[in-house]
């Protein structure tokens, strides 16, 4: 590619069609610019649900979820974004198309090119439509927001959790108190029905069959909990209302991050066990550096946290930006130490690819390369992300 050549930006806004339902199957053929929203709508009519969701869900189109494996809240429970496919249609570097849009449970004949594509970013091929697994939907939810002592009592819980509702658990989001202030501080006017707020909470959503009480079973958690001495304060919605207004806690954390600004954000994954070490660990490391305010919250559930790192209340975060880098370092290379990952549910792109090469395994960066080459060798397929163009 010469210096003077004019990237080419590719949209899927126009594959935005329904292709099939397969109400019998549970499953749902959608183009690569459909939007998350229409998709649960679409699953909605049909009886069903389609268990991915995240806060950009009005906006986002299932071939960029594919393309990064998006996570979102509920991950505990259905998975990730590839977990919800059944198969892909695929247009390689070449023109090649891949005609995967087997609705099949099981498929055993070679490669599984789908898990392949599915979150390459755009640089192995461009995912064009996708056979989507849906689920059934459950017939009672419950949501209730619970002030936990510490980290550690929050993964304890979790296990208690799991153990009194085996497989039933949608979401179990750990909540920090700064992210509440944050709240306050960027003008969101959220309701906290816990006063004095805690300093952690955690967002607890259960998903249960028909002859089953959600209301009973998170009373049973929190009777537990609070026996356990992992719980100390809590509520449980009683209505459809209450539980959005519980979820809108949550929700709004991230658009409070963005108005205070962060120095550094991280989003990061760690095998469950570590994360209190973590914490305490990673807010020492960082009060060497310099002053700062911490706000960490996510996906307790599956382990993925948002590690964010803000400036003090009243100082400009210009003014602490020539720390950023090293802030990053230091979370990330605790991240690694610990068997973690730098980059959970956000994928790598361009800003993270140097992040890789620092933490990635050898082998793995190898045969990436190698794949890449392979299917891609003139490079052309979002060139600089995630493997340097000049290596790729």
């Amino acid at each position: 590619m010469s210096d003077g050549a004019l990237p080419l930006i590719l949209s899927v806004e126009g594959l935005s069609q329904i292709r099939a339902r397969y109400p019998s199957e549970n499953v749902m053929v959608a183009e690569s610019g459909v939007v998350l929203s229409e998709v649960q709508d679409v699953a909605e009519e049909m009886g069903v649900m389609f268990p991915l969701s995240l806060a950009s869900e009005g906006s986002a189109r299932i071939g960029g979820l594919l393309a990064t494996n998006a996570g979102g809240v509920n991950v505990l429970r259905y998975g990730n974004a590839r977990d919800q496919v059944l198969g892909i249609e695929a247009v390689l570097a070449d023109g090649t198309i891949i005609n995967g849009l087997k609705r099949l449970r099981k498929d055993n004949t070679g490669y599984d090119l789908r898990h392949l594509i599915i979150g390459s970013e755009g640089t192995l091929g461009v995912i064009t439509a996708a056979a989507l697994r849906l689920m059934p939907r459950p017939s009672e939810v419950g949501t209730a927001l619970l002030a936990v002592p510490t980290a550690a009592a929050a993964l304890k819980l979790l296990n208690l959790a799991q153990q009194l509702a085996p497989g039933l658990i949608s979401a179990f989001e750990l909540m920090h108190k700064q992210g509440i202030e944050f709240l306050a501080e960027a003008g969101f006017a959220v309701n906290v029905p816990l006063k004095p707020v805690p300093e952690w909470l955690v967002l607890i959503e259960i998903g249960l069959p028909r002859g089953m009480s959600a209301s009973g079973l998170l009373e049973q958690i929190f009777a537990d909990g609070l026996a356990g001495e992992l719980v100390i304060d809590g509520v449980i919605a009683a209505s459809q209302s209450q539980r959005d207004a519980l979820w809108a806690i949550r929700e709004t954390i991230p658009e409070a991050n963005r108005k205070i600004g962060a120095v550094a954000s991280h989003d990061i994954a760690l095998p469950l066990s570590e994360i209190p070490d973590f914490l305490s660990r990673a807010a020492a490391a960082i009060a060497k550096i310099g002053s700062f305010r911490i706000n960490a919250f996510g996906h307790l559930g599956d382990g993925n946290l948002h590690y964010n790192v803000f400036p003090p209340f009243g100082l400009a975060r210009a003014a602490v930006a020539h720390l950023a880098a090293a802030v990053t370092e230091t979370v990330h290379d605790m991240v690694d130490a610990l068997d973690g990952s730098v980059s959970a549910e956000h994928g790598l792109g361009r800003h993270k690819m140097p992040d890789l090469e620092r933490y990635g395994d050898p082998g793995k960066i190898f045969a990436m390369r190698a794949i890449k080459h392979a299917l891609d060798p003139l490079g052309i397929m979002n060139p600089g992300a995630v493997l340097r163009a000049s290596e790729a």
